[in-house]
């Protein structure tokens, strides 16, 4: 970063969401990548007042923390298991100017020399610095997932959970998989399940067929989180609870949601929010390459999927959703909008929450005062105005 940039001071006046709450006559200071101030306008040092060099008044807006996306296949036209420079410029360029400004790169169930290839360009990627939003890791869904339960995700390179791909994986890249996705039920996946969490990697569960007793048995075992909650796994019953049900009700379990409307309807998402009230509901996206794209035909991993009106199924099985071409900020404002959370409560669910989850909350995720200057500027009707990636604004 140069030295101009470093000393450089923006304020953004508005209604600034702290920890605390909603300041509603706040101001956020940036300083270089950081955030230096985040608070009551009255309280704003005056060397920053004196130093600033870029002042943004939104009175009647919000300044929130970026989103994070723990779940995200592409965009743009382009898919993380075809990733290069290029294709991770592209995916990246677009979440970005959606609010996202920290993901995990997706990969889907797939033949481990692909799945290699993936982590092989997203670690050399960030190494050499991110333009756009900032892949923070990686998050593989599958391919230890279940055959009953593929979703979009090719049941042919299914397979059971292999700690020898994780130990290769982890040694070769360490710190890049912060998240796994696997069946719990299948066989190797328990003892998968506690290796993952004694490695610091969130062990989740999705594409399951497993029973209520069976998700007990991984949360002991280490699972901590669920995958697009309600999607690819055996729903609720009153007799038989099963994987909806243990999420709901186990407290050990942070979930995540597709808020499209689409994937899941709203009243569910209403039942879902109040059962998952500590920092434990998480907003993604599970966006594939046609979001941000015109209707046609694409593809998911291997698969072909056709997209209409939006709804992205796959080409073989109409009723198949294949993943979504939903944004962070349209999911944001559905959860505000149509299911009746507040914008604190929202904004904590695509922002705070998921940087716990994935231990990146020390750094971003929320604003206050050294952390990152990952940010958004929204109108009053909750329209993107403006997005900061420590500290540089890039729409």
């Amino acid at each position: 970063m140069s030295s101009e940039r470093k000393d450089s001071v923006q304020l953004l006046y508005g209604q600034v969401l702290t920890p605390d709450g909603f300041c509603a006559d706040g101001v956020l200071a940036i300083q270089g990548e950081a955030v230096s101030y985040a608070g009551d306008a009255s309280g704003l040092p005056d060397e920053l007042k004196l130093a600033a060099t870029d002042i943004i008044n939104q009175p009647d807006g919000y300044i929130i923390p970026g989103f994070i996306d723990i779940h995200v296949h592409g965009g743009n036209g382009e898919d993380f298991m075809d990733a290069s420079k290029d294709v991770l410029d592209k995916i990246t360029s677009f979440h970005s100017s959606q609010g996202t400004t920290s993901m995990l790169a997706t990969t889907m169930t797939a033949p481990k020399a692909a799945i290699d290839h993936v982590l092989r360009e997203v670690n050399e990627y960030r190494s050499q610095g991110m333009p756009y939003t900032k892949l923070v890791g990686a998050h593989l869904e599958g391919p230890f997932i279940s055959p009953k339960w593929p979703g979009a995700q090719n049941p042919e390179h299914i397979v059971h959970a292999n700690i020898d791909w994780l130990e290769e994986w982890v040694s070769t890249y360490p710190d890049l998989i912060r998240q796994v996705t696997l069946a719990p039920e299948r066989e190797g996946a328990l003892e998968a399940i506690s290796w993952l969490s004694s490695h610091g990697i969130v062990a989740a569960l999705g594409h399951t067929d497993a029973t209520y007793e069976e998700v007990e048995a991984a949360v002991e075992a280490g699972l901590s989180h669920g995958v697009h909650t309600f999607n690819a796994m055996t729903g609720l019953h009153h007799r038989k609870p099963g994987v909806v049900g243990a999420m709901l009700g186990d407290d050990r379990l942070s979930c995540e949601i597709i808020a499209d409307g689409i994937h899941v309807h709203p009243a569910a998402i209403r039942i879902l929010a109040r059962m998952k009230q500590d920092g434990n509901l998480i907003l993604i996206t599970d966006a594939m390459s046609a979001t941000g794209m015109a209707d046609g035909e694409y593809t998911i991993g291997d698969l072909p999927v056709v997209v209409e009106n939006g709804i992205a199924t796959l080409k073989s099985n109409r009723d198949s959703l294949a993943g979504s071409t939903l944004t962070m900020i349209k999911g944001f404002q559905l959860l505000v909008r149509e299911v009746g959370l507040s914008i604190e409560q929202a904004s904590r669910v695509g922002s705070l929450n998921p940087a716990r989850k994935i231990g990146i909350d020390d750094c971003t995720g929320s604003l206050e005062s050294g952390k990152l200057a990952d940010v958004l500027v929204l109108s009053s009707d909750l329209e993107l105005q403006g997005v900061w990636i420590q500290g540089e604004r890039k729409h």
